[in-house]
């Protein structure tokens, strides 16, 4: 709700499309996986539903039909551009009274008696009796300056765009299929007409490198051209390599650390962060002024960085 009415709410076109998102299954393993899916988002009132083959390829046209069963269909979902998104909460952020350091180093914190005190930086020291740890990929990081194991590690993921084309892909799509060195594909065609396409490596890539492969290419190619042939011959503009802050379990780790009061985290989003932030930031503000609803405290509790981390994720 917060990115469809972005625009009109905040003065932002973060260049929202609402097309959709559809899961493609073309073989019983991912069938399977995705009606029970369909199922268990249905029972919590999720706008999501199972498409035959037929029905599938009256939403995405384009999709090969050849071995398609079908595929999982939710038409509120949409994307947007990470980029004129975070920028907007730059702009939003200093609106409301937020001072932002760049290029600025956090060295340490001051802790007495079990309570955050201070920030030190390569810079000076900033007195504060709360710290919110939001560092994404480097989350341990900023733990081990306290003494913190957070469970948080960065796996790097490739992603490409090509030249703008004209508009014939509404949904984001997505085919959980293995394949040669990755677990799925998925891409999307922007509100600016490139073709933004990504895959998550399997074995996972682990590590802070960040530079792009040779491999990337080719094997993302045939992927995403097997799913949708059109996509055959559009020039590639560029590739680029990002990490991810993954947990064990693949669920986020939020709210407030044992042992150190005054010490909070938002971390560990595992490549949701465009999707999961609003409400984590609406969440962490009731957690900060001692606002918590009923629903808010079973939802910390399930995302407590404190827990065991004894949960898999079903779809990587």
């Amino acid at each position: 709700e917060i990115l469809t009415n972005f625009q009109e709410e905040f003065g932002y076109d973060v260049e929202w499309r609402p097309g959709g998102y559809v899961f493609v299954a073309y073989r019983p393993e991912e069938e399977k996986t995705l009606r029970a899916l369909v199922d268990l988002q249905r029972s919590f009132g999720l706008n999501i539903r199972w498409c035959d083959a037929d029905e599938l390829l009256q939403v995405v046209p384009d999709l090969n039909p050849e071995g398609l069963r079908g595929g999982t269909y939710s038409p509120g979902d949409g994307h947007c551009s990470p980029l004129l998104l975070n920028h907007a909460y730059y702009e939003l952020a200093k609106r409301a009274g937020a001072e932002f350091r760049f290029r600025e180093e956090v060295l340490g914190f001051e802790v007495r008696a079990g309570r955050i005190q201070a920030v030190k930086t390569d810079r000076g020291t900033y007195p504060t009796a709360l710290v919110l740890n939001a560092a994404g990929a480097w989350a341990a990081n900023v733990g081990k300056l306290l003494g913190m194991d957070h469970p948080v590690y960065p796996d790097c993921h490739e992603a490409g765009i090509t030249e703008p084309v004209e508009h014939f892909l509404d949904p984001m799509i997505v085919d959980i299929r293995p394949g040669p060195g990755s677990a799925n594909c998925y891409f999307h065609q922007l509100a600016t007409g490139q073709i933004a396409f990504c895959i998550t490596p399997e074995p996972p890539i682990l590590g802070e490198d960040r530079r792009e492969t040779s491999v990337f290419l080719p094997q993302v190619a045939k992927r995403i051209i097997q799913v949708v042939p059109r996509l055959a011959g559009i020039r590639v503009r560029r590739v680029w390599r990002g990490l991810y802050p993954m947990t064990p379990d693949g669920l986020p780790m939020v709210g407030a650390v044992e042992g150190i009061r005054g010490y909070l985290v938002a971390i560990g989003l595992c490549g949701q962060g465009v999707m999961l932030g609003p409400a984590i930031g609406e969440l962490l503000s009731r957690l900060v002024l001692g606002r918590l609803t009923r629903d808010d405290r079973l939802v910390l509790e399930k995302l407590s960085p404190n827990r065991s981390f004894q949960a898999q994720e079903v779809l990587r």
